[in-house]
C-alpha cells in the first residue's frame, strides 16, 4: 500500500511537471517580442530572466536596458513606451520608474509627440526623486528639455530657478539668468526681471546664445534702473525738441544741460559703436557755445515713432554739425515715463547715406 501511494506521488508529480513544461511550450509570446529571429530569441530569453527577478530592480535594470535598446534598434517606440509604462505601473516601488519614463519621454520627442513628450517629462519631476544614471541627473535632463519645449512663461521660470539652486554646477549661471530675465519681461514682472539680470552681470565672459552683444544691451538698462530721478524725459517730442532748441538758440548751457539724459548719453561719429559720452566732454558744452549754433526749422526726414535726429552746426568744435539725436524710452519697468522722449546723444559729422534717400 505504501509502495503504490509512492508510485501514484510519483506519477502525479510527473503529470504536473509535464504540464508545466506543455504550458511553457505553448504560452504566448510577450508582446515585446518582434524583430528577426535572433531578436525575438534575445526578447524571449530575456522575458524569462525578467520573470524569474521581479524582486530584484537592479537585475530588472540591467534586463529592461537590454529590451530596450533591441526595440529601440528596431524603431518600435511604441511598443517600448507600452513596455515601459506598464512595468512602472506594475512596480509602482522600483527606484528606476523615474528612469524607465524618461526614456519613454525621449521616444515621444524623438517622434516630435511633444505633447506626451512633456507630460512625461514633468510627471518625472513631479512624482520621483532624482537618480543619476550612468553620471546624468535625470531632473537635470527634465529640466533641460522642457525649457526648450514649453512655451509658457510662468512654467519656463519655474524650470529656470530649479535649475540655477539644484544644478548650478552643471549650468552656465550666466546665460540661465540672462533668459530667466527674459522669461520674467514675458510675463511683466519688471523689477525682477532687473534683478536676474543683475546676477547675469556677475558673469561678464558668459557666451548668450542668440544674444551676442547681451552684455552692452544689458548694462545701460540696469544703469537706467537704479538712477532715481529721470527727470530729462518729457511725453511729447516737439516740446522736447523745441527745449532744447530754445537752450541752443539763448546759448544756456544750464538749460540745454537739463534736457540731456543723464544715464547712457552718448557723443560719437557716425561709423562708431554707442559707449556713453566721456565726462569731461559733456562739462565742457558750454565752451562749444561759443559761436552762434544754429539747427534746422525741422527734423531730419529718417526720423520716425520711435527716434528724431536734429541736424545742428557751428558749434566750436573740431566738427561744427552735430546731430542731436532723440528717442523713446523703451522702459516697461517705469510706466510713468516707458513711451516718453529723450535726448539720448549726439552724432558728430555729416549723416552719412540712409534708406530714406533711395
Amino acid at each position: 500500500m505504501k509502495l503504490k501511494i509512492t508510485i501514484g506521488l510519483l506519477l502525479t508529480l510527473l503529470i504536473l511537471a509535464g504540464c508545466s513544461i506543455y504550458n511553457n511550450l505553448v504560452s504566448p509570446e510577450p508582446y515585446y517580442v518582434t524583430g528577426n529571429e535572433k531578436e525575438r530569441a534575445e526578447l524571449i530569453q530575456l522575458s524569462r530572466a525578467m520573470d524569474e527577478q521581479t524582486d530584484n530592480p537592479e537585475i530588472n535594470f540591467i534586463i529592461i536596458q537590454e529590451i530596450s535598446k533591441i526595440l529601440h534598434a528596431q524603431g518600435e517606440l511604441e511598443i517600448l513606451n507600452l513596455f515601459l509604462t506598464t512595468y512602472v505601473e506594475k512596480n509602482s516601488k522600483d527606484p528606476f520608474n523615474g528612469y524607465y519614463l524618461l526614456i519613454t519621454a525621449e521616444n515621444y520627442q524623438e517622434r516630435e509627440a511633444i505633447p506626451f513628450a512633456i507630460h512625461y517629462f514633468e510627471r518625472i519631476l513631479k512624482n520621483y526623486s532624482d537618480l543619476r544614471v550612468r553620471g546624468k541627473s535625470i531632473h537635470y535632463i527634465c529640466l533641460s528639455n522642457l525649457i526648450e519645449l514649453v512655451n509658457e512663461p510662468q512654467k519656463k521660470v519655474l524650470y529656470y530657478k530649479e535649475l540655477l539652486s539644484n544644478f548650478s554646477e552643471d549650468i552656465e549661471k550666466g546665460s540661465t539668468y540672462f533668459y530667466l530675465a527674459k522669461t520674467y519681461e514675458k510675463l511683466g514682472e519688471w523689477d525682477l526681471s532687473i534683478q536676474a539680470y543683475k546676477h547675469f552681470l556677475q558673469y561678464p565672459e558668459s557666451k548668450v546664445p542668440g544674444y551676442p552683444e547681451a552684455l552692452n544691451q544689458i548694462k545701460p538698462i540696469i544703469d537706467f534702473y537704479d538712477y532715481r530721478n529721470k527727470n530729462w524725459t518729457m511725453e511729447n517730442l516737439d516740446d522736447l525738441v523745441n527745449s532744447v532748441k530754445y537752450a541752443i538758440r539763448n546759448k544756456d548751457y544750464r538749460k540745454l544741460s537739463k534736457y540731456r539724459a543723464k544715464i547712457n548719453f552718448f557723443a560719437i561719429s557716425w561709423e562708431q559703436k554707442k559707449t556713453e559720452a566721456n565726462t569731461d566732454f559733456l562739462d565742457k558744452l558750454n565752451t562749444f557755445m561759443k559761436n552762434r549754433v544754429r539747427y534746422s526749422a525741422d527734423l531730419d526726414k529718417d526720423s520716425n515713432r520711435q527716434e528724431a535726429y536734429l541736424k545742428t552746426w557751428g558749434w566750436s568744435y573740431r566738427i561744427r554739425t552735430w546731430y542731436l539725436y532723440f528717442r523713446r524710452v523703451n522702459f516697461p519697468a517705469d510706466p510713468e515715463i516707458h513711451g516718453q522722449w529723450e535726448w539720448a546723444g549726439i552724432y558728430f559729422g555729416d549723416k552719412p547715406f540712409s534708406s530714406s534717400d533711395t
